[in-house]
């Protein structure tokens, strides 16, 4: 029987059970959501616009319920959602882009989204299909979900040009092939690899576990191993969430002197270091101002992020929770020679110097403002032990990685490589619409706010419960601060008037004041409450960055060293200039 591409893509995404399409629709993909409009398993959702689409997409995949997934229309379409792709390609976060495309049956040029879509994606994706069959519709599908799912995971992109949608055409000798589901995660370590890594770890005076969002479902198994070596666990900006904050052995965020204290102190004489999931990226490493120790082991699932940036002493490659199994049992089960008394020093040493850390900031004179250890304390104690925080791109987001402890894997999502601002606002809708009974929370810049702020909309129409707190400083915060010190001025980083009482009552969203530290719990709790009646809430938080965070101040001396004297020199003359010119 002859079908349509838009019935056959329907069947498809069912099959790989997809629970959510992002998007707007066009001339190019109408037949497209007809066709999911019939679908007792797939929500599409209207979005404002694509990139927030993509957001939402990419939240939905962090969460770790189904395949977040776009259906955009061709060219305008795919360009408005490249920031959100390429955030995904980078971050190694799977996502299914689809969109319509011209006509490929009458031979005519210059149609309507003429452009070589999957050129302009090419560098961002996995993976990209053009399908020109009806037959080919389900089997394209299946094999870039299971490409944009297997090894390293990121967005794969599928082209089905409209005349396939809206003419019927054979769909093959199967129009239901069985969906083989996701890849099988693999381990293609050897024996000799675990074995020489497990040698090491064993041999190690001081050992410490370094994870990224590649180890964000191997808890247990980083846990095994921090456990039997009595070793502090640090994580990327990323992987925040990969190890929770309640273990004793959890030492914070970050590598070197861009790291918090407890970080600091405890990895300070490792002598061998196991990083699981990590590609040793700039954020991670402090501006690459971490030097690693010579018995380094790294295990990632792709290869090519082995000796990347830093010498390994063993590979490891495969999926973390399969090697952390075979390094575990490798280890053997009797216990370690001074692992006990190690774990014990260890975890003292966090304690203290947690408490000392947060003892700093709650000290802070925020000159009545709102001190920001103050405000996560408080959001941390409201907070359910599920809850979902997203965030976006900017001083608050180191200020949450330092200072607000996630207690669940997949607990905190940012965008972290690619780094693009406007992700918090749509990346909360996706949230939770993946996780409905979830409490959801995001935290963003005033800046980053303006860039996404109208999906606020999009949440209200769907009735999503989530709270935004708007971090205001009228600034771009951490290039703002960035800019003090060589230029003493702040160019195009102080913004315009915003009334975010007013964005609020545009999008149908309620809204909340928080002016200073008096309030914090009540507007908190106030705040999560008016959530729970199915409404999203606004709330402008009158921020103090006059602290800086260790991250900042870290990665501020590592890049001035690594000037010559003569620039260090031209450097801080200009600042001193302008600021005794004024």
């Amino acid at each position: 029987m002859s079908r349509t591409a838009a019935s056959l893509l329907r069947e498809a995404l069912e099959h790989a059970g997809v629970r959510f399409t992002f998007g707007i629709p066009g001339v190019h993909n109408t037949e497209i959501y007809d066709e999911l409009a019939r679908s007792e398993t797939i929500t599409p959702v209207l979005v404002t616009h694509e990139c927030g689409g993509a957001f939402m997409a990419d939240a939905v995949s962090r969460s770790g319920t189904s395949l977040g997934t776009l259906v955009i229309v061709p060219a305008a379409g795919v360009t408005h959602a490249a920031s959100g792709i390429a955030e995904a390609f980078l971050d190694g976060i799977p996502m299914l882009v689809i969109s319509g495309g011209i006509r490929r049956d009458t031979g005519r040029q210059y149609q309507l989204h003429d452009v070589n879509q999957h050129a302009m994606l090419k560098p961002i994706t996995k993976g990209t299909w053009l399908v020109d069959r009806h037959a080919d519709v389900i089997p394209t599908i299946h094999e870039a979900v299971r490409v944009a799912t297997s090894g390293e995971p990121g967005p794969v992109f599928v082209e089905i040009p409209v005349n396939l949608q809206l003419l019927t055409g054979d769909p093959g000798p199967s129009t239901s092939p069985r969906y083989q589901g996701p890849a099988t995660p693999e381990s293609r370590c050897t024996a000799a690899g675990v074995g020489a890594a497990a040698e090491l770890l064993s041999q190690a005076r001081a050992p410490t576990i370094f994870v990224g969002w590649g180890a964000v479902d191997a808890y247990a198994e980083v846990a095994a191993l921090a456990e039997k070596l009595g070793a502090p666990v640090s994580t990327t900006l990323q992987g925040v969430s990969a190890f929770p904050a309640n273990h004793s052995l959890h030492a914070g965020f970050c590598l070197g002197r861009a790291a918090v204290p407890a970080v600091e102190k405890t990895f300070a004489k490792t002598d061998c270091m196991i990083a699981v999931g990590t590609r040793f990226g700039e954020i991670a490493t402090g501006s690459y101002g971490w030097e690693p120790p010579a018995n380094l082991i790294h295990v990632d699932v792709n290869p090519a992020v082995f000796n990347a940036n830093y010498p390994t002493r063993v590979c490891l490659e495969g999926d973390a929770r399969l090697v952390l199994q075979k390094l575990v049992a490798a280890l053997g089960s009797a216990p370690l020679a001074a692992a006990a008394s190690r774990r014990e020093n260890v975890e003292a040493t966090i304690r203290a110097e947690k408490a000392a850390y947060l003892a700093q900031w709650l000290q802070h004179d925020s000159k009545g403002r709102v001190n920001p250890a103050r405000f996560f304390t408080s959001l941390r104690k409201q907070l359910a032990g599920d809850a979902t925080v997203v965030l976006d791109d900017g001083n608050h987001t180191f200020l949450a990685a330092e200072l607000l402890p996630i207690h669940r894997p997949r607990g905190l999502i940012s965008p972290t490589d690619f780094n693009c601002m406007g992700y918090c606002v749509p990346a909360t809708i996706g949230s939770k619409l993946a996780r409905p009974d979830a409490q959801v929370v995001g935290i963003v810049g005033d800046g980053a706010f303006r860039m996404t702020a109208m999906e606020l909309a999009t949440a209200t129409a769907l009735g999503l419960g989530v709270v935004l707190f708007v971090f205001s400083d009228g600034e771009l915060a951490q290039i703002a601060q960035a800019q003090e010190l060589p230029y003493n001025r702040k160019t195009c980083t102080v913004l315009g008037p915003l009334d975010i009482a007013g964005v609020a009552q545009a999008t149908g969203a309620s809204f909340l004041r928080l002016a200073s530290d008096a309030d914090i719990d009540t507007v908190v709790s106030s705040a999560l409450a008016r959530a729970r009646e199915g409404k999203p809430v606004l709330v402008d938080v009158a921020i103090d960055y006059s602290k800086r965070t260790r991250f900042t101040e870290g990665i501020v001396k590592t890049n001035l060293e690594r000037f010559d004297l003569a620039t260090k020199a031209r450097l801080v003359g200009r600042a001193l200039w302008r600021r005794i010119s004024g």
